[in-house]
C-alpha cells in the first residue's frame, strides 16, 4: 500500500511519516487490495492560538474510496481517530458483502426445495 503525505501549514518530517505509517499499518492487513491511503495534515488556526490539528485521509481499493476527517490538539491523536474512522468504515463493508451473500443463498435454496403439494 502506498502511502502519500501532505502538509498545508504542518512540516512533514520524517518522525511523523513513521509515526503515521506505523499507526496505519494495520489498515493494509485489514484490507490487502488497499492501493494507496492519502493523508493530509492540515494545522488550522483560527480556534486557539496553538491551533487545531486536522487529518484527512483517503483509503483507495477497487472500485470504492474511504474517506475519514478528524482534528484534534496533535498530530498522533488526529491520525489515531482517522485511523479508527477508516477501520470501522472498512469493517463495515466486508460485513455488507457477507451479509448479501448469505442472504441470496439462503433464499435461492428456499425455492428449489419447495415442492408444490398434490391432491
Amino acid at each position: 500500500m502506498d502511502m502519500t503525505f501532505t502538509g498545508r501549514g504542518v512540516q512533514v518530517t520524517d518522525q511523523v511519516r513513521s509515526m503515521a505509517e506505523q499507526k496505519l499499518a494495520p489498515l493494509g492487513r485489514i484490507e490487502p487490495r488497499a492501493t494507496t491511503l492519502e493523508l493530509e495534515l492540515i494545522n488550522e488556526h483560527h480556534p486557539t492560538v496553538d491551533g487545531v490539528k486536522r487529518v484527512e485521509g483517503a483509503l483507495r481499493i477497487p472500485r470504492k474510496t474511504f474517506r475519514a476527517t478528524a482534528e484534534a490538539q496533535d498530530l498522533p491523536t488526529a491520525i489515531d481517530r482517522v485511523r479508527d474512522k477508516l477501520e470501522r468504515q472498512l469493517r463495515d463493508h466486508h460485513g455488507k458483502k457477507k451479509a448479501t451473500q448469505t442472504k441470496g443463498a439462503v433464499g435461492y435454496a428456499d425455492t428449489i426445495t419447495a415442492e408444490p403439494e398434490e391432491d
